[in-house]
């Protein structure tokens, strides 16, 4: 393919993304409801996050304390206690931050925090952004609720000239995408991983589900995890909501439609809302079952904004991509990888074959064909399967009705679908040499290497390592998924017409996958 032609490919494969972006936006329209359900509720106590850390005041100075966020239930309800609890401010910042169920009650959570004092900041790429302008600058109106776009040069203020004066001018700048995901309560304690703030990545979804991963972290290291989201927040390529999109009218401060949503015992079950109130109980119980880790030496990783000046057009690296590496390299027994999209280059062949030529063996798990939501990614996976297979490294793909999805989706959800959803893997996990976890936004592709700004986590901890690597196994096995060889793989499990599609895509360069 010559490189005009492979860019015009580039070109129109973008505009399609972008203009089905748009068109596809659901719109956040709350109707007004007729029953006072926020009335039935019991007042909630008092924000109190600082007592609640007291306790910890002397360790946090020194240490960070992990906890691993494995369920999705578990996920969800330590935000929203966040939230319920925070008292000074609370940044957020998100790749994608839909406007469906889960999407409306966060930022519920969120205006009523703002609506008692507390700063609330939140940042989002501009590329998923689910909400109309005014509808944002209706969040904004209030004035301790901020909104900014992460590199708005595609969807949120733009018209389809807007658009195409981006793609043909500005490719580069284009594709670099804000891939972070954090979560910060009074810069003290702060939530990072896989997880989005959508169904999905929760267990709510009716169709199709995430297995994911995170992590909370209190004290030390989310101190940097709050030096990186202000970094993002000055910087000239986060964008106030109110430049973006320009509206004459003026927004009132009255958000009742919202809280009457999330009040409403159909949009929010009461188990939830009171297994939100025994949380403090149940983390109780999990400092002394010994799961709260104090730890020296835990790193928060996150490239800058930006990323690269685009001087090697779409490669570049970043932080991130280097400490990976830097890791992988010191790797003397082990190495076990979970990874939703699986695009290797030559340079991360040749570290994968390395490792297993020195003895070191090496586990990757990915989606199938079949659990897979990215037909792009997994046609740039399926190109260099066997070439990956040559590396020497056991690979496997993710079941779409993996057992483990029983385990981890939300309990109010089972037993109430007629069929269960369709479960794929989002978590972006490392386990080396049994001592050090990475848990973070990072996935195996030229896009999480070059272009889209990533964060880590470096866990050094044996027993968290463990763990944490246990679960990656038993992900592994055979109820799981499948174990992939030369001689066989799963694509044929799914219909002509999505392998069709996903052979259609080969046209689409490796490099912005």
């Amino acid at each position: 393919m010559s490189k005009t032609i492979a860019k015009q490919v580039k070109i129109t494969v973008l505009l399609c993304l972008f203009i089905a972006t748009t068109c596809l936006a659901q719109e956040l329209r709350i109707p007004v409801s007729q029953f006072d359900h926020c009335g039935k509720l019991v007042k909630q106590p008092p924000a109190n996050l600082a007592q609640h850390l007291m306790p910890f005041s002397e360790k946090m100075l020194t240490h960070t304390g992990v906890y691993v966020l494995e369920e999705d239930t578990e996920s969800l309800l330590t935000r929203a206690w966040l939230s319920e609890n925070a008292e000074q401010t609370i940044d957020v910042q998100y790749f994608i931050f839909s406007t469906d169920n889960i999407g409306l009650i966060a930022i519920d959570y969120l205006m009523k925090a703002a609506e008692r004092g507390v700063k609330v900041r939140v940042l989002v790429d501009d590329i998923m952004v689910e909400a109309n302008g005014d509808e944002l600058l209706k969040l904004a109106a209030h004035p301790n609720f901020e909104i900014k776009i992460y590199n708005p040069t595609a969807n949120i203020g733009k018209n389809i000239v807007d658009k195409l004066i981006s793609i043909t001018t500005n490719f580069h700048g284009l594709n670099q995408r804000m891939h972070n995901k954090t979560f910060t309560v009074d810069g003290k304690v702060a939530i990072t991983g896989g997880r989005n703030l959508a169904d999905e990545y929760f267990g709510y979804d009716h169709q199709y589900n995430f297995r994911d991963r995170d992590v909370m972290l209190i004290g030390g290291v989310s101190t940097e995890i709050q030096r990186s989201f202000d970094q993002f927040w000055h910087h000239e390529l986060s964008v106030p909501i109110n430049k973006l999109v320009s509206i004459k009218q003026k927004f009132s401060t009255d958000y009742s439609a919202l809280h009457q949503y999330a009040c409403n015992p159909d949009n929010f079950v009461p188990e939830v809302r009171a297994a939100i109130a025994d949380l403090p109980n149940v983390y109780k119980q999990v400092q002394q079952a010994g799961d709260l880790h104090w730890l020296a030496g835990v790193e928060y990783i996150s490239d800058v904004p930006g990323k690269n000046a685009g001087d090697d057009f779409l490669g570049g690296s970043g932080l991130s991509t280097q400490r990976l590496i830097s890791l992988l390299k010191q790797a003397k027994t082990s190495v076990t990888i979970q990874t939703p999209y699986l695009i290797t280059t030559s340079v991360g062949k040749n570290l994968l074959k390395a490792l297993v030529a020195r003895g070191v063996e090496v586990k990757i798990l990915t989606n199938s064909l079949a659990s897979n939501d990215n037909l792009e990614a997994f046609s740039g996976y399926q190109r260099d399967r066997d070439d990956l297979l040559d590396t020497g490294i056991a690979l496997y793909e993710f079941k779409p009705d993996a057992q483990i999805r029983k385990k981890i989706m939300a309990d109010v959800m089972q037993g109430k679908l007629a069929t269960m959803p369709i479960f794929g893997l989002h978590a972006k996990t490392l386990v080396i040499d049994d001592n050090i976890s990475v848990i973070g936004t990072f996935n195996f592709d030229p896009r999480s290497a070059n272009l889209n700004t990533e964060s880590i986590t470096i866990i050094p901890s044996i027993e968290i390592a463990k763990k944490v690597k246990q679960g990656m196994l038993e992900e592994m096995a055979p109820e799981n998924a499948w174990r992939i060889t030369k001689d066989f793989n799963p694509d044929h499990t799914v219909s002509r017409t999505k392998r069709l599609r996903v052979k259609l895509r080969r046209i689409v360069p490796k490099n912005i996958l």
